[in-house]
């Protein structure tokens, strides 16, 4: 009964917390249902960080994806981990402070994730972190941190698989069976992937509108993906080298080009490689095509594609598994570990013969069965009954 007065009487109204790329995919597959079936009862109030504010990241992916104009832009920019996310906290809690929303929804597991959790759970404003209970078990990455964070002080927590439940009860982390859910009393839900609802949802508008394999000569081609953006791949110069040359070994090994989108910062980082001349950059016989970042569309076109992708992105390990193809994590751990598992993925961190065995293997058996362990893709939908049907403000 109180949740109904309050639909009728006062639409809930959430404040979206966004910063980064894979924040910016699993957003609007949330706002295109909250427009589409829930817009009765939801309105919502897009803030953007500004964590990723080069065009290439960020304006490309709300025209493409048809999210909504943000309300805010805090146009924070990149800094060290505690001054990016001091500011963002500020800005963010400014924004709550106006707006007097009903909660805040957060995503995933970046500067911009942890910033808005801490802002509204201190105002008292229950948290909504969506893709909860992924953990890495290293807390060296800073991902981790947020993520445990993130975690520790939300309402209501959605996670993707089944493995994320049990982490999240292994650290006391219980749903409570009746509601009214509360920061002390944590409503805690399987949904399955927003990443999912969103492969499905623009395979064939990518298949239809994006070029990109034509334009790299690519079409019917066999070809390798390749994704590095992690900053203990690109910021230490061995790991990124060792990661350059595996790329390029497989290159000219199988004869296949290899695909490599840049992130801006690890392109900075290449640029200053390429004037030493080290000759991961430089073999001739090479197919290693380092290209510039590219749209959501596009991305899904490459992976759909590729023969085996390549990547230290979590986004891009899941989208290899909608896409069914084999993926080489290079990194040392995986909050994916059902990929692993499963023999659809392998962990090689940066290793360069590691990277070859495993690539190479790839090719020759590619793995035949991906079983549905992110949801039937209508995550949506179902984090939106949990927040129009239960007691949680």
């Amino acid at each position: 009964m109180f949740l109904i007065l309050l639909i009728l009487n006062d639409m809930i109204k959430l404040v979206t917390i966004v910063g980064a790329r894979p924040q910016f995919i699993k957003a609007a597959a949330l706002s295109r249902v909250i427009r589409d079936e829930f817009s009765h009862a939801v309105t919502e109030i897009i803030v953007h960080t500004g964590q990723h504010y080069d065009p290439s990241m960020s304006d490309v992916f709300f025209r493409e994806m048809q999210i909504p104009e943000p309300g805010y832009n805090l146009g924070i920019g990149s800094d060290t981990h505690g001054i990016q996310t001091g500011k963002m906290i500020e800005g963010i809690e400014e924004v709550i402070l106006k707006e007097k929303p009903h909660g805040v929804v957060v995503y995933g597991d970046t500067n911009s994730t942890l910033a808005g959790a801490l802002a509204a759970s201190k105002l008292h404003i229950p948290v909504i972190h969506i893709e909860a209970g992924l953990r890495s078990f290293n807390k060296q990455m800073p991902e981790e941190i947020n993520r445990i964070t993130a975690d520790h002080v939300s309402t209501l927590l959605f996670s993707p698989t089944t493995t994320g439940l049990e982490n999240l009860k292994n650290e006391g982390i219980i749903h409570s069976e009746e509601p009214p859910y509360s920061f002390d009393r944590q409503g805690v839900f399987h949904c399955g992937d927003l990443m999912y609802d969103n492969t499905l949802f623009f395979s064939k508008m990518a298949a239809e509108s994006s070029s990109i394999l034509t334009d790299l000569d690519l079409k019917g081609k066999p070809f390798i993906l390749a994704t590095v953006h992690r900053p203990a791949n690109t910021d230490d110069s061995s790991n990124l080298r060792s990661i350059l040359a595996a790329l390029n070994t497989i290159s000219i090994e199988t004869g296949f080009p290899v695909i490599l989108p840049l992130h801006p910062r690890t392109t900075a980082i290449v640029e200053r490689l390429k004037a030493e001349n080290v000759p991961e950059l430089n073999a001739p016989s090479s197919q290693l095509h380092l290209i510039p970042a590219v749209s959501f569309m596009d991305m899904l076109n490459l992976e759909s594609g590729a023969r085996v992708i390549l990547t230290d992105s979590g986004g891009v390990q899941k989208e290899a598994w909608f896409m069914e193809k084999p993926v080489v994590v290079l990194r040392n751990e995986t909050e994916w570990v059902e990929i692993i598992s499963s023999g659809n993925g392998s962990l090689t961190g940066a290793s360069t013969e590691k990277i070859i065995q495993a690539t190479l293997k790839y090719l020759e058996a590619p793995p035949q069965h991906f079983p549905p362990l992110f949801g039937n893709g209508q995550a949506a939908r179902e984090i939106l009954k949990v927040l129009t049907t239960t007691r949680w403000m």
